[in-house]
């Protein structure tokens, strides 16, 4: 009886013991979690998700209180915050809504749950993705919007909000707000100097983060100065090196210089310490770069590279490929000291991310990738870009962390993303091989949970839909 007894009695502590587990979603077993911060790799840990969030992080022992409806194995894999893509652009016109909304599948594809939408020109339906998403009706990465961004008056980007006045400037903001933007996008077409200074600081006023181009009548520490957030393309960084940018710009304004003359002055004068004291400004500043070295290689070398037969190409639809022509026929009228200046500018732009890393200044990852960008593809563009970063002299955790620290800094959500760690958003990514050591091995996926939910690589395959 003494025996029946205490087996009755060691099979009702059982039982309690497992309806006390706690139910969850899914549980990561045995992982390599890399510190995104720090570089260094922690082994055998278990992550608990629950409700779209990572619940907590730890030891196998530390797991008997959690009961998974879901245990993906990640022994031998490498886990860490899946990846950002601060620059990309959705539009092309209300009839290529479609052919936009498919390109969410290539981001989730390769591993990215986050992009920053640099404007364009079908804001709405951007909005109403931005909105699905996250209430979770459809797949695909958070978006982070500007809406249509701020430019002069009979500008040649479609969607944009012309404006002349700081009246209109006000009005403009007013809509934005109306629109909940997550910043506010600036470019340099036909906006007056004035105007463009006055829009960053009126939007700043309002406390959004501001992204623009560079107009050649300013410096690039007057900009940053004048409170701007991010500088969207390296390219424009060449001119921070010219001893004499102030008196440059000065003659840009007055009509004496042209804007191309100045950027082949910044390509053939660039002074490497007068640069560096303009690279420190920004970091002080906190005004960011977005390199977008992806873009800028595609298109430079469209003379050299024949693209037609790139494999993801198949799998951006016939319109937004159409787009690709407006570039590649621009790139061929070039005269042949015009490709060589091309080719020359981005490496010599490329070249500045070590020095930039030196001087503090924020780099973050983006691509500049949708339509009219040739060749340029949402998703694996992303991989490229970090590539891109490691062989201009960045090192692969320092470009993992422009996508995964840098973005959501940038944008104030720090709290929710960054690492794989008790309370943040369940994003992560498990590859195969480790990209500290190779950075192409982000492309190695294995799985990827987005927004809580796990998605193994057949499924992720199943998003590559040939057009």
């Amino acid at each position: 009886m003494k025996k029946i007894s205490a087996a009755i009695f060691l099979y009702f502590i059982t039982i309690a013991s497992i309806n006390a587990q706690q139910k969850v979603d899914l549980i990561i077993s045995n992982a390599k979690i890399i510190d995104v911060f720090s570089g260094k790799i922690s082994n055998e840990q278990w992550v608990v998700v629950d409700k779209g969030r990572i619940l907590k992080v730890g030891q196998l022992k530390e797991m008997k209180a959690y009961k998974p409806q879901q245990t993906i194995s990640a022994k031998g894999k490498f886990v860490m915050p899946a990846l950002w893509d601060m620059h990309v652009h959705f539009g092309g016109g209300d009839s290529l809504i479609q052919e936009n909304k498919d390109l969410l599948n290539l981001y989730t594809a390769m591993g990215i749950t986050a992009v920053r939408d640099a404007a364009a020109d079908i804001t709405p339906s951007v909005l109403e993705w931005r909105e699905a998403v996250n209430k979770g009706k459809i797949l695909g990465p958070t978006i982070f919007t500007s809406g249509p961004k701020l430019e002069g008056y009979k500008s040649i980007w479609v969607g944009d909000i012309e404006v002349g006045t700081m009246e209109e400037v006000k009005k403009a903001l007013d809509s934005l707000d109306k629109m909940k933007v997550d910043f506010v996008k600036i470019t340099d077409n036909t906006i007056k100097p004035e105007i463009y200074l006055g829009s960053i600081q009126e939007a700043r006023k309002r406390g959004y983060k501001t992204s623009a181009h560079i107009p050649p009548v300013f410096t690039i520490e007057q900009v940053s100065e004048a409170g701007l957030s991010s500088i969207e393309h390296i390219t424009y960084l060449l001119r921070a090196g010219l001893k004499n940018q102030k008196e440059l710009s000065e003659q840009v304004a007055q009509g004496t210089l042209t804007a191309r003359d100045l950027s082949i002055k910044a390509l053939n004068e660039f002074d490497e310490a007068t640069a560096e004291k303009a690279f420190k400004i920004l970091a002080k500043n906190n005004t960011a770069i977005t390199p977008t070295l992806s873009i800028s290689y595609a298109t430079a070398f469209l003379d050299v590279n024949d693209h037609q037969n790139d494999e993801f190409l198949k799998y951006i639809g016939p319109g937004l490929r159409k787009t690709y022509d407006w570039r590649v026929q621009r790139a061929a009228k070039d005269s042949k000291e015009a490709i060589e200046i091309r080719h020359r500018t981005i490496e010599k732009a490329a070249s500045l991310l070590p020095l930039l890393q030196r001087s503090g200044v924020k780099i973050l990852a983006g691509t500049d990738a949708g339509y009219l960008n040739s060749f340029d593809y949402p998703g694996l563009g992303l991989h490229q870009e970090l590539e891109l970063m490691v062989k201009n002299g960045l090192t692969p955790l320092q470009a993992l962390q422009a996508s995964i620290i840098n973005g959501p800094a940038f944008l104030g959500k720090s709290a929710d993303y960054g690492s794989v760690s008790a309370g943040k958003k369940a994003d992560i990514l498990l590859l195969n091989e480790n990209p500290l050591q190779n950075i192409t091995s982000t492309q190695r996926i294995y799985g990827l949970v987005s927004h809580g939910t796990y998605l193994d690589s057949v499924k992720l395959k199943s998003l590559l839909v040939l057009k």
